[in-house]
């Protein structure tokens, strides 16, 4: 079980994929590539690409030749904090270990503060981190998308 929603895991993978693509190819992938190597139903999979699209996250183009694709610029700066913010929300990124809304130091929940500083660290490696770092560690092998048995 990830820490994210299951829509937001394949959303990043999805990004992930397409911005690899996109880098090392220069080309659109379908719908159907995408589902495929993320491991992801097609339905499910759309509805997520449709929520990063409206976010401007990932680029989606009609017609005979068209698909999905990361722009140069959305490698550079889309980040994967923006694609769980985009999907997920930031409650997580933002909100109390247990999901109260008065958490506070004047009020801290019994979690308050060792999760202070997870949540510091989350931000930080989902803020730091682009779509295009992390598909130059697939294509450079140091990083997979699915598990290999």
């Amino acid at each position: 079980m990830g820490m994210f929603s299951k829509a937001c895991e394949y959303g990043i993978r999805a990004s992930i994929y397409i911005g690899q693509q996109s880098a090392d190819f220069g080309r659109r992938v379908g719908l159907k590539d995408i589902a495929a190597e993320i491991g992801s139903p097609e339905a499910f999979t759309a509805k997520v690409l449709q929520q990063l699209v409206r976010a401007q996250l990932v680029t989606s183009v009609k017609g005979p030749t068209g698909g999905f694709e990361l722009t140069p610029e959305q490698l550079r700066t889309v980040t994967l904090r923006q694609i769980v913010v985009a999907i997920d929300g930031g409650a997580m990124l933002q909100g109390c270990a247990l999901g109260l809304p008065q958490c506070s130091a004047k009020q801290p929940c019994p979690m308050h503060y060792q999760f202070l500083p997870i949540r510091d660290q989350l931000n930080e490696l989902l803020r730091t981190h682009t779509i295009g770092e992390l598909a130059s560690k697939v294509h450079e092998g140091l990083g997979f998308l699915k598990q290999f048995n």
